[in-house]
């Protein structure tokens, strides 16, 4: 994304559009563009509403009349938003580049389409395919110790008798040997 070419950068741009836009124009996102009237949707400064002022390209942030603060020497200075954090309210339609994508748009949206039984009935589908692929939850290590059955506790004479799980060998005491051979 970073390494991105300006032109494919342009599409990492795209915020989604106010509910009457989308139904206009028939899309749910379009890239933000100055001139365009945005609505900040999420962090500090949600609800501003204003124009984009300024796209950077360079760190993916939009700049809109009104999101601003005051520096510690008295001027102030707009706050950058990320493009996905704003909601477009008033698209500025002035290039007719722009205006034929739009047309693009809403051309291919009404020909995938579907009606409202359509989609009712792909929904349904997709729920049975999800409930016969879904796989079976893996049980917790303390869920399987609670199925087992648990052996009746060993008395202290039993646990005595059983050998040590551990492969490991007694250690030696060669240091209490050392020192008694030295005090002799």
């Amino acid at each position: 994304m970073f390494q991105a070419p300006a032109h494919a950068r342009r599409k990492y741009f795209s915020a989604a559009l106010s509910p009457d836009l989308k139904k206009r124009h028939g899309t749910n996102t379009f890239p933000v563009k100055a001139g365009d009237a945005v609505r900040v949707m999420r962090g500090d400064r949600q609800g501003f509403e204003g124009k984009v002022t300024r796209v950077d390209r360079q760190d993916f942030r939009v700049f809109v009349e009104g999101v601003s603060r005051q520096k510690v020497d008295g001027t102030t200075i707009q706050i950058p938003v990320h493009p996905s954090k704003v909601m477009i309210t008033n698209l500025d339609l002035d290039d007719k580049w722009r205006r034929e994508a739009l047309k693009k748009r809403s051309a291919v949206s009404e020909e995938t389409r579907l009606s409202a039984a359509e989609i009712a009935e792909e929904d349904d589908m997709k729920e049975d395919r999800e409930q016969q692929l879904k796989p079976k939850p893996e049980k917790t290590k303390s869920a399987r110790k609670r199925e087992t059955k648990k052996a009746p506790a060993k008395t202290t004479s039993e646990k005595a008798k059983t050998p040590r799980k551990t492969a490991k060998p007694k250690r030696k005491r060669a240091r209490k040997a050392k020192a008694d051979k030295g005090a002799e």
